[in-house]
């Protein structure tokens, strides 16, 4: 290996944007990992105004207008990335950060990621939270078999055919699916699940996980059906399911 280190930086979960989050940030990310990350001056971001209210809660030691922030966005390409991969091949180390959670899963940066090794870079992912591991402890489902399958259609047909095959498929190899949706959409998919899949599915929802609004429950879609469905608008919500 030579040149600089990619580090892959978990963001704590949840809306840091606003107020002070240090005490969120200190009591779900790790000091070794809050000791790195203290120490970097280039991060490549996927949203500048998110990762700069991280790091500020995080402590880093520099000015923030002494750290470099490239934001890479939702779907960076190769020639996008390029300028990190020369960055790194300097000597000079970079932090990839996610909005939420661990990068590259669920969000942008393997290419990064993959980029890197392919110039012989060394990457060291570090330890934080993921929204999808704990739901799936939080679940009471299969831990040892799961798939996460990301963001379902969004409209019917196509969504409801997409949610009839996961059942399909978690029926025949007792595999627990897990999805997520954007906060605005998650009622709709709470809804969507409930309709389409069959009463004795087990449905878990993770909401809001490491805050203080935390809820996590787990019920057969006939159980869910005879409640009022939960509110789950601007809300970040984790879905898991496993097929009786």
């Amino acid at each position: 290996m030579s040149g600089g280190i990619l580090y892959l930086i978990p963001a704590a979960i949840g809306d840091i944007k606003s107020g002070d989050q240090a005490p969120l940030v200190n009591a779900t990310i790790p000091t070794a990992t809050l000791s790195v990350l203290r120490g970097l001056a280039t991060f490549a971001v996927e949203d500048a105004k998110s990762a700069r209210a991280f790091l500020k809660a995080a402590g880093i030691r520099m000015p923030m207008q002494e750290v470099s922030i490239i934001e890479i966005g939702h779907a960076p390409g190769p020639q996008d990335l390029k300028p990190l991969i020369e960055t790194l091949r300097t000597g000079r180390d970079i932090g990839l950060l996610s909005e939420s959670g661990c990068p590259a899963v669920a969000d942008p940066g393997a290419l990064l990621v993959r980029m890197a090794h392919e110039a012989s870079i060394s990457v060291v992912p570090l330890v934080g939270p993921s929204s999808l591991l704990l739901a799936l402890m939080a679940s009471g489902l299969d831990g040892q078999r799961f798939a996460f399958t990301g963001y379902l259609p969004v409209k019917d047909p196509h969504r409801a055919k997409a949610i009839r095959d996961l059942e399909a498929r978690s029926r025949t190899a007792h595999e627990t699916q897990i999805a997520i949706e954007t906060p605005f959409r998650n009622q709709a998919l709470f809804e969507a699940l409930t309709t389409t899949l069959q009463p004795a599915t087990r449905l878990a929802l993770a909401i809001d996980l490491t805050l203080p609004s935390a809820n996590n429950r787990m019920k057969t879609v006939a159980a869910w059906r005879r409640e009022p469905a939960p509110l789950l608008a601007k809300r970040q919500a984790v879905f898991l399911f496993l097929a009786a």
